[in-house]
């Protein structure tokens, strides 16, 4: 399959379920790449980037301006140049999720649990503490009840600060004994976790991005742009998934779980695109200072 195939098919593949989104696609952009490579990026470089995968110049100053009122990124004008970086805000908010898709395995479960009480949370702030508590992971078991298997404490106490509900907000500590009590984990997995909706998502990517894999196995010289935009997509469709994945580990998923040969499959794909994509960009895409520098030592330990 040549390049031009492997791309066209990739995205029409993707947008047959849902078109890209420009805002989300933007923001993988700067969390895969540009927060890797000195944190800024010029708009003419960006527009550039994104036109093989359909994104005219119109659609992309649009996006960015949206993400910029969203508190995403900032904007610096030199001269007759704009450049773009995240906000403080928008890079926690990217860099909880990275915490996920970049580590190098899932930690072994230890059946401890992390419970979350919010009903002391005032009602205009719970709609925003829920889609962070969701994106990171928790399952929601009731009204004002929230779960998650294994959580880290940085991300929690970022997304307490945050919302300013440090003060509201009952943090539990749990531990799921005995056989009895998984089985029962399990079933309620299957209810409020939307377990076989994900498994349809997984089972989608595959299907999406195994050819992806063959056709970089057998041809070992794809062009760089190639590489950068094949590698784009791939940490876009993953995230995506992620965003609906509460990590749950396998003792409570179904057998055969196809999450983990997806794992396997980004991983594998990611390090064999990495070399093209950083030599795009490192040499098509621009900041204030230039073209954009090497990658960052944080670059190197995902997936490591």
């Amino acid at each position: 399959m040549g390049k031009s195939n492997l791309l066209a098919k990739t995205l029409a593949d993707i947008n047959k379920e849902q078109s890209l989104s420009g805002t989300s696609i933007i923001i993988t952009v700067f969390g895969d790449c540009v927060s890797q490579h000195g944190g800024s990026i010029w708009l003419g470089s960006l527009i550039r980037a994104l036109a093989p995968l359909g994104f005219n110049e119109r659609l992309v100053r649009t996006s960015v301006f949206r993400l910029v009122n969203d508190d995403w990124l900032s904007v610096s004008k030199i001269a007759r140049r704009s450049y773009y970086s995240f906000t403080d805000s928008g890079y926690r908010q990217f860099e909880r999720v990275a915490r996920r898709i970049y580590q190098a395995e899932q930690p072994v479960w230890d059946n401890g649990w992390t419970l979350l009480l919010i009903n002391q949370v005032p009602i205009e702030k719970r709609q925003e503490l829920r889609k962070k508590l969701l994106w990171q992971g928790f399952g929601q078991l009731s009204q004002d009840l929230f779960a998650h298997h294994q959580f880290d404490t940085l991300s929690l106490d970022e997304i307490l600060v945050e919302t300013g509900v440090v003060n509201d907000v009952v943090v539990m500590s749990a531990e799921a004994q005995g056989l009895p009590s998984r089985l029962a984990l399990k079933a309620l997995a299957q209810e409020k976790w939307g377990i076989a909706d994900l498994e349809k998502k997984y089972k989608r990517f595959l299907v999406i991005f195994r050819p992806a894999l063959d056709a970089m196995i057998k041809s070992k010289n794809l062009d760089p742009e190639t590489c950068f935009l094949m590698r784009t997509l791939l940490i876009h469709e993953y995230r995506r998934i992620l965003l609906k994945d509460h990590d749950l580990p396998v003792e409570l998923l179904p057998s055969g779980w196809p999450g983990v040969n997806v794992r396997n499959l980004t991983v594998n794909l990611y390090t064999r695109l990495s070399p093209g994509a950083e030599q795009f960009i490192t040499t098509e895409l621009e900041s204030s200072e230039g073209p954009l520098s090497a990658a960052s030592s944080s670059f190197r330990e995902r997936f490591a």
